[in-house]
């Protein structure tokens, strides 16, 4: 019961600042009404394993009923842009056909605070794009019945359909560690970017072994965006240093082995971030400075250091945008991007199960054939084509899950 109060009195603050902020003339006598755990944020995940998958929607009332009222819920898919746009997020409005609302007028009885329960339900998600990031806008449409109005803020809830998605993923092997590099006419300056991948650890060192996972830089390696775990000056070997153009940044946070960490690095023209699991956890000033995007290393080719600075883990999900990815953007790409993404240059998703080509899902011809490799063998600047197709690696287990 003292929860109940709480959830109250809150719904009641709600409501009067959302009167506040838009003059509106609520009428005190009547009763407040919002959906069910939209009282802090109006984005509910929901988990999609076997379908239908069913999700049940309630109406609150801010106190006891003195009549009954009949509540109207809806699905308004046109609700999703004006909330990306608010926002800064990019989710995509549930295709009509893979969802129904059954039950959809709830009623709060007389005397009563929560309605009865319409049912959300997934059919199909067969229309779904891979890598999108999909909500269900359920909305109070109507109301009837005397004594109830509707809290804006609360009125509509966004049900962020959470898919569990099995994949495949590199496993790295030191052999494998080279660089490809694109011809010239695939060089791309860039001033504002985002540069994003999975990683996967089995293993780190201490503070002086060093693990290089890659690095996205120019033709001869100028002005790289590299990263490593356990350099010098960091607080331990499982600590992520990113080499950027004129500095350095290393993250706060401490990775763990055997999990699935996304990394999304932005650099906006004056400062770069780095987040971990789409939370920003460390920056650094930027600057200035173009990117030149031409060369993508895997691990640390040069000389012998490919054995002494082998990461061993995973990885996927490699991405790399032509602008500054916002909080909220990052925050829903753990699983995957749409391939025809705003801004999204190459992205490698690392999941082909076979083979040794990584293909570019973008489709504009980032493809990285691993049997047209060059490293530079003897450490005296020349580079040397290399086939390593054979030591691509690709693995699928009970590690490689994410809820979308």
């Amino acid at each position: 019961m003292k929860s109940y109060y709480i959830v109250l009195l809150m719904a009641v603050g709600m409501l009067l600042a959302a009167c506040d902020s838009e003059g509106d003339k609520f009428d005190y006598e009547k009763v407040g009404l919002l959906i069910s755990g939209t009282e802090q944020v109006p984005v509910q995940r929901f988990t999609v394993d076997e379908l239908p998958a069913t999700y049940a929607v309630t109406v609150k009332a801010t106190r006891r009923c003195a009549q009954p009222v009949i509540v109207r819920l809806a699905i308004d898919t046109s609700l999703v842009r004006a909330y990306n746009a608010k926002h800064g997020t990019a989710y995509y409005p549930v295709p009509a056909s893979s969802v129904t609302i059954e039950n959809s007028e709830v009623s709060i009885q007389q005397g009563e605070a929560l309605s009865s329960a319409a049912q959300v339900k997934v059919l199909s998600t067969d229309d779904f794009i891979e890598g999108a990031t999909y909500v269900i806008p359920v909305t109070m449409q109507q109301v009837s019945g005397e004594g109830g109005e509707i809290i804006e803020s609360s009125r509509t809830i966004f049900l962020q359909i959470s898919r569990i998605i099995s994949f495949y993923s590199l496993e790295n092997n030191q052999n494998a560690s080279s660089n490809y590099i694109f011809p010239d006419d695939k060089m791309v300056n860039l001033s504002n970017y985002t540069i994003e991948f999975k990683v996967y650890s089995y293993k780190f060192g201490n503070v002086g072994d060093i693990k290089r996972v890659l690095a996205i830089e120019g033709k001869n390696e100028e002005e790289a965006n590299m990263f490593r775990f356990g350099e010098n000056g960091s607080a331990g070997g499982d600590i992520l240093q990113w080499v950027l153009p004129g500095g350095r940044c290393f993250s706060n946070t401490h990775f763990k082995t055997n999990r699935w960490y996304l990394i999304s690095c932005t650099y906006d023209g004056s400062t770069f971030k780095m987040y971990v699991d789409g939370v920003e956890d460390a920056q650094a000033s930027g600057s200035g400075k173009v990117t030149p995007f031409q060369r993508f290393e895997l691990g640390m080719s040069w000389g012998n250091y490919r054995t002494s600075q082998f990461f061993q883990g995973r990885l996927c999900e490699v991405r790399v945008w032509n602008r500054a990815l916002t909080a909220s953007e990052i925050s829903t790409g753990f699983a995957g991007v749409n391939a025809h993404s705003e801004g999204l240059v190459a992205y490698w998703k690392m999941n082909e199960g076979e083979g040794h080509i990584f293909h570019d899902a973008t489709g504009h011809g980032y493809d990285m054939d691993w049997t047209d490799t060059w490293r530079d063998d003897r450490e005296n600047g020349v580079l040397v084509p290399h086939d390593y197709s054979q030591y691509i690696k690709w693995i699928k287990d009970d590690n490689n899950k994410v809820a979308q």
